[in-house]
């Protein structure tokens, strides 16, 4: 009678070690908050900038974010991405505009209300015309850069062109809802209602962002589709009509931002894209190219040096970005989280 021995055990395999996170360029925020207050002498004017500051940085950040997402999943070079911003900001001012009931109501409900359907039609109008400039201007050039630039740099002109003769040259002023007008006080704080609407605002498209690319199915068909387009259409996915949803997603956030930006400012011109494409690039460059969570970081530091610079040292505030982008790359020379490294 033979016996059976049992089977034995498989080995067990020893956990990969994580790697290791550098926490270094996440905590170059609060070191720059904390550094900002001697310089500036007065706790109450170092939190009423740092307030600004983080709220400037924020709708910097929605407008950047969506060509962050543009180059880091396509790899596609949108120097025309102030388009969208512009037309967001212009779509905007005539939806608030057209709104006045409701932004001259006392009622909170009805000011974030319309405020809410400005923004919403300014997305809409900025990603339907991005699903068109993909279509026509940047699929012909895929990979290749040099040609994406000249070819989107051409088509901004051409649409800003086309906003002059829909909107005219003039500029149009944004006046921002009544209850969120004026500011907040606490003791000898004076928090902007409105820029406090800005940062909430950010930190939840942050947050979506983040949570869509990183724990959903959505973002990992994206993020496979980058790295190995073949395998994930071979699964039965159309990674093209996923790569337009991806652009088409980051001209609406630059549509949205265009609108908060009109408001922050109170005033829509039709060089805002424009003006508004050196900030972006920038924020893009200290955070990584690429990377989002760069984007948000780099961001916030562009819009707390410019308030702290702009108190303690007016003259040095109009290059203060630019120095700031020099220092971290004389620190980081791929930025902040460079995106070959995670």
């Amino acid at each position: 009678m033979s016996t059976s021995t049992p089977a034995a055990a498989p080995a067990k395999v020893e956990d990969l070690p994580a790697a290791p996170r550098d926490w270094l360029p996440i905590l170059v925020v609060p070191i720059l908050i904390l550094l900002a207050l001697p310089l500036v002498g007065s706790f109450p004017t170092w939190a009423t900038l740092t307030i600004a500051g983080l709220a400037m940085g924020l709708i910097i950040f929605l407008v950047a974010s969506g060509l962050t997402l543009v180059f880091g999943l396509m790899d596609v070079m949108n120097f025309g991405h102030g388009i969208f911003v512009a037309l967001g900001a212009f779509v905007g001012v005539t939806t608030i505009s057209a709104l006045g009931g409701w932004t001259a109501s006392s009622s909170f409900a009805l000011n974030l209300a319309a405020i809410g359907c400005a923004g919403l039609a300014a997305a809409a109008v900025a990603g339907t015309l991005g699903i068109a400039f993909e279509r026509v201007i940047v699929r012909p050039v895929y990979g290749l850069h040099l040609k994406q630039i000249l070819v989107t740099m051409g088509g901004m002109i051409v649409a800003e062109q086309v906003i002059l003769a829909l909107w005219g040259p003039e500029a149009r002023p944004m006046m921002r809802p009544a209850s969120l007008q004026g500011a907040f006080i606490f003791g000898d704080v004076a928090v902007e209602k409105f820029r406090l609407l800005a940062v909430c605002l950010g930190l939840v498209i942050f947050a979506a962002m983040f949570l869509v690319l990183n724990r959903t199915k959505l973002g990992l068909l994206i993020r496979a589709g980058v790295q190995d387009r073949e395998m994930v259409e071979a699964l039965g996915y159309r990674v093209r009509f996923l790569f337009i949803g991806v652009f088409a997603a980051g001209s609406a956030l630059a549509g949205l931002g265009g609108t908060m930006f009109g408001l922050y400012q109170e005033l829509v011109t039709t060089s805002i894209g424009a003006q508004m494409m050196v900030l972006i690039f920038i924020v893009i460059i200290i955070g990584g190219l690429g990377s989002v969570g760069g984007c948000f970081v780099g961001a916030l530091l562009v819009g707390l040096a410019s308030n702290y610079v702009g108190f303690v040292a007016p003259k040095v505030n109009l290059f203060s970005s630019i120095l700031l982008m020099v220092l971290i790359l004389l620190w980081r020379p791929q930025g902040l989280f460079p995106v070959a490294k995670r």
